[in-house]
């Protein structure tokens, strides 16, 4: 039986890869809010906020203290950061990186000795191509984790292979939390009422209209089972686009990019 580490495990497609690879694995689960852990055979809860660097380290310690191999290390929790460049809030952008990309990279140093010839997956997103104006802080976090964790892939001595997986839009309570974190940000937005309104409005309606996260959860699975995975992955029609579109020269990108979002507010 397999040992795997998930963080993030308890709402959406954590929640769900629990579920998953419980069936036939042992499973250590991250969690932040107790009250959300459920029964699950085979599955050991262990507490870790990722934006705690103390935290993190106690998850570490704990983890090494139950285990001494780590198959499979799973990345998932994060979240996103919305709003104009020129507004931005300095504290909120460097949070952003810590969720996202800062965490889980140390998170995944303190693992390396129980991760010999292991599979370590993050949880990236079509963002990552970049493409996507006024979610810029989620988009580069999770395109720095990505280049990270592709040079971690290259140097590590230990045969870890890294694998991104790049979902699109997933129907996840992410949305809603992400409108409830940045009420602040999409309300005060002098100059930006109309684009805030309607990423607001996108991110409500991504709710119920993204993937479904029992099909990406599974997809996950099945790519953790390949013995030669690729470095990346994409699922989902609008992500498949989006890695289509990176290919352009950048300033056809903008374009691209503008023209839809005019058409759009308007």
């Amino acid at each position: 039986m397999k040992t795997v580490v998930i963080t993030g495990s308890t709402s959406g497609i954590g929640k769900e890869l629990v579920k998953i690879f419980s069936k036939d694995c042992k499973v250590f689960a991250g969690y932040r809010n107790e009250n959300l852990i459920e029964n699950i055979d085979n599955v050991e809860y262990f507490y870790i906020d990722l934006i705690d660097r103390n935290s993190i380290h106690s998850a570490i310690d704990n983890l090494k203290s139950k285990t001494d191999k780590i198959d499979i290390l799973i990345n998932v929790a994060g979240g996103v950061v919305a709003g104009p460049v020129e507004l931005l809030d300095m504290d909120n952008l460097r949070e952003q990186f810590e969720l996202n990309t800062f965490s889980h990279l140390e998170f995944t140093q303190g693992l390396i000795p129980l991760l010999e010839d292991a599979k370590v997956i993050n949880i990236s997103s079509m963002s990552s191509f970049g493409h996507f104006p006024f979610i810029s802080p989620y988009c580069a976090s999770k395109r720095a984790m990505d280049i990270l964790f592709n040079a971690l892939s290259i140097e590590n001595h230990k045969n870890i292979k890294v694998i991104s997986i790049k979902p699109g839009v997933i129907s996840t309570p992410l949305w809603q939390k992400s409108v409830d974190k940045n009420e602040k940000a999409l309300t005060n937005c002098i100059g930006y009422e109309k684009e805030m309104e309607f990423i607001k409005a996108n991110a409500l309606k991504n709710t119920d209209k993204g993937l479904n996260v029992t099909k990406v959860a599974k997809f996950i699975y099945d790519v953790s089972k390949k013995h030669n995975p690729k470095p990346s992955y994409t699922i989902g029609y609008d992500a498949k686009f989006a890695e289509f579109l990176s290919i352009f020269p950048q300033n056809i990108i903008n374009k691209i990019i503008k023209f839809g979002m005019n058409a759009r507010i308007k």
